[in-house]
């Protein structure tokens, strides 16, 4: 008596507790795509699980690890703290990534290479359920590499399409809840690159990447990466950044990938690694919230940048300056995907020796809490002392 009920409501939604509301807005949001797909075909049949991992990536001020280095590319990291390259020394230093004690309160997901999601830790727990019982998702890198097109200036394409929605099953089956692919584009004025082949190309194949990991249940993060190689200026990178991304969701569409189940995870707006121009965090923070406006539909629940080679320190405040703004509405979660900038410091500090497992484990975490509190704009600086200040730029880097 006295309370006004709101015309439409049900009587017991309004009496959820936020757990059930959560799960009542997926249910909801549901419905309305599989009413929105009736007769089309186009709305996958995991689609409340997509949902619900794709939201949970970027929630609660977590972030998505990637520890999905190849072997040639892990090997030239152990390469630089003296660490022979077997399947031993990786297996021992990804546990150490993800046994690392409360690392879950700052870890949404970690990407796994297929070797790492088929290892398990000391006890015999495969890294998949270790993960899961840590309340992490654990995802895997689907791509096969890249390949040069044809006809272009040494610009590339991603392989990996033939057998994938094969491999995506397998990998579900495995306890993998979504996947990454990257494809590579670099801005050179010279040779007119980014051709619109290879935009054209690189979107083409993101998106149906994309269509077949949503019909064999996993959440596929979408990653069109622009190198910082070269010397453009942060408004040359913003420029392209934008047509890269208008063409990456136009092929998205045509493909009919529920959006809602994805992930983004571009490069941040930044000038060129040769570039004479400087360039401060807030001009960063600007010109990257900018152009995610303009071509980022607001069905993506979550944005996760790459650090592409920024330092640990960087890549953390310029997630920190993004997340400051607030003059404008940001309806995507941004947050990170970082390897090298969550790693770096950690590897160093682990250097193959089992006595300093502890000590880089706590290393991890403190980077990792950092990032945390860059997604939400309170990040103060200064996390893992002066290891995380150095450069981690590689030309032409592949993973």
């Amino acid at each position: 008596k006295g309370h006004t009920m709101m015309r439409g409501s049900h009587p017991s939604s309004m009496f959820l507790p936020r757990p059930g509301r959560s799960l009542l807005l997926v249910l909801c949001l549901t419905l309305i795509l599989c009413a929105r797909g009736a007769g089309t075909g186009y709305v996958p049949r995991h689609s409340s699980e997509l949902i619900r991992t794709a939201r949970a990536l970027g929630s609660d001020g977590r972030g998505v690890l990637a520890a999905d280095e190849s072997t040639g590319t892990i090997a030239k990291r152990f390469a630089s703290i003296g660490v022979e390259n077997t399947a031993e020394n990786r297996r021992k230093y990804r546990q150490m990534l993800f046994q690392a004690e409360g690392v879950e309160q700052y870890i949404s997901g970690a990407i796994l290479y297929d070797e790492t999601l088929k290892q398990s830790d000391d006890a015999g727990t495969p890294f998949p359920q270790l993960l899961s019982e840590k309340g992490i998702y654990a995802g895997i890198k689907v791509d096969t590499g890249v390949v040069e097109i044809p006809g272009t200036n040494g610009e590339t394409s991603t392989t990996g399409l033939d057998g994938l929605a094969k491999r995506c099953a397998r990998y579900y089956e495995l306890g993998a809840r979504f996947a990454k692919w990257r494809s590579v584009l670099r801005i050179d004025q010279k040779t007119g690159c980014p051709s619109a082949l290879a935009v054209k190309e690189n979107a083409w194949g993101l998106a149906r990447y994309a269509a077949i990991c949503q019909s064999e249940g996993l959440v596929p993060i979408v990653e069109p990466e622009i190198l910082m190689d070269g010397p453009h200026t942060i408004e040359q990178c913003a420029r392209i950044t934008e047509e890269v991304l208008a063409a990456v969701y136009h092929a998205l569409s045509e493909n009919h990938v529920m959006l809602e189940g994805t992930c983004l995870k571009p490069n941040m707006v930044c000038p060129g690694s040769e570039c004479s121009s400087a360039c401060n965090t807030a001009d960063m923070a600007f010109h990257t919230v900018s152009v995610l406006r303009k071509c980022v539909p607001p069905a993506v629940p979550t944005i996760c940048f790459l650090s592409g080679g920024q330092s640990e320190e960087e890549a953390t405040l310029n997630l920190n300056a993004m997340n400051s703004i607030v003059s404008v509405s940001k309806p995507w979660s941004l947050t990170f995907s970082y390897g090298r900038a969550l790693q770096a410091s950690a590897l160093k500090a682990w250097g193959g020796k089992d006595s300093n497992l502890e000590a880089a484990a706590k290393v991890f975490v403190k980077r990792a809490k950092a990032n945390s509190q860059a997604t939400s704009g309170s990040y103060s600086g200064g996390a893992a002392g002066g290891d995380a200040a150095e450069k981690l730029f590689v030309r032409h880097y592949k993973y």
